[in-house]
């Protein structure tokens, strides 16, 4: 009986793993675990988690709170990767998105009845919608040019994101927005339920998208263009219609993040807003199983691998062993070592070695 038992446990696990694999989650699952486990390890109470003043607090919930800007960007970047493309602009179109925010919210002081108060320049929602509609008109822009002009991904995006950083700064005008309008600050830093907000959000983009993607034919779609343009041409799909509209959704997705980063802040720097996100977020993507080489992606590989990146980057932190100037290049190490592993032709050609020095010594 308890060997039937057992037996129906590993049954269990096995195609617990074998599903894992087919749907792509199964070596970025393994990473985030044993880097989990790490700091489990360097940190007793790293699992703990408690509630002070109404809030949850814990190493887990620091990082799920602050790999929520990677998360995002690395959502709509997977779209973009599935279509072949690339997008390098997110980064300046999350500046930009948080310097329209600032600029409309701001705040200044009145006093009503003796009582002193921030108002906003505009009502909060009129510049939340203004930071949004910027942020995915400058996503169509890179779709247009790329879709309909024939320019390189790379070349297009690059546009934006040396001319991104210089528009965030004339909004700004070089300086730093102070905002002191209060109830902005719930939508980067509030909680809900005990919850950080940032989450709730990140749970709502994840969901539509999600939805889009198991009950239509979008990612059927998307998946077709990435792998080749012209016989989705040929079946009737507007090809260029879908690289406009993933690029539309990139820059939505960093007009999101600019609006928490602002939030955040309390503030909005045209120059350092969102600076190398981008890189973060083509990481996160590529950790998920995504190839840049287009085709079927993994939205929730995606999600995984932003934690990842952000669970490295604590594990770095922890370790009092290694200097503070060097944690980029340990974490690029790390980066670049996990890419390999996660490479099925990589783990082929390693395969391939072991079989053939161990034939020999036969």
């Amino acid at each position: 009986m308890a060997g039937l038992k057992l037996k129906n446990i590993m049954g269990k696990i096995a195609g617990f793993f074998t599903a894992a694999s087919r749907s792509g989650l199964l070596w970025p699952v393994i990473f985030f675990g044993l880097i989990l486990l790490v700091n489990a390890l360097i940190n007793p109470g790293f699992f703990d988690i408690e509630i002070k003043d109404g809030r949850l607090s814990g190493s887990l919930i620091d990082i799920m709170n602050r790999s929520s800007y990677i998360i995002l960007l690395a959502i709509g970047m997977t779209f973009v990767v599935a279509t072949a493309g690339i997008d390098i602009s997110v980064g300046a179109v999350v500046a930009i998105s948080a310097a329209v925010s600032a600029y409309l919210i701001g705040g200044t002081l009145v006093v009503e009845n003796g009582v002193q108060q921030y108002v906003s320049f505009m009502p909060m929602p009129v510049a939340i919608i203004a930071a949004l509609l910027i942020a995915t008109a400058l996503g169509m822009w890179n779709g247009l040019l790329i879709s309909r002009m024939g320019l390189q991904p790379i070349i297009a995006t690059l546009i934006l994101m040396v001319a991104g950083r210089g528009i965030a700064q004339l909004i700004t005008s070089g300086q730093i927005i102070t905002i002191y309008y209060k109830p902005f600050f719930f939508i980067g830093g509030g909680y809900l339920f005990g919850i950080p907000f940032s989450i709730y959000i990140v749970a709502a983009v994840l969901a539509v998208v999600m939805f889009l993607k198991k009950r239509t034919a979008l990612g059927l779609f998307i998946q077709s263009v990435g792998i080749n343009k012209t016989a989705t041409r040929f079946a009737g799909i507007n090809s260029s219609n879908i690289i406009l509209w993933v690029y539309a959704f990139s820059g939505f997705c960093a007009g999101i993040v600019g609006l928490l980063v602002c939030s955040n802040n309390k503030s909005a720097d045209g120059n350092n807003a969102g600076y190398n996100m981008e890189l973060d977020a083509i990481l996160a993507v590529v950790l998920g199983g995504t190839s840049l080489a287009g085709g079927k992606f993994y939205i929730m590989g995606s999600v995984i691998g932003g934690l990842i990146i952000q669970s490295l980057t604590t594990t770095i932190f922890s370790i009092k062993e290694i200097k503070p100037e060097a944690n980029l290049v340990v974490k690029a190490v790390i980066v670049f070592v996990v890419c390999l592993i996660q490479s099925e032709s990589f783990r082929k050609k390693v395969a391939g070695v072991i079989f053939l020095r161990e034939k020999k010594s036969l």
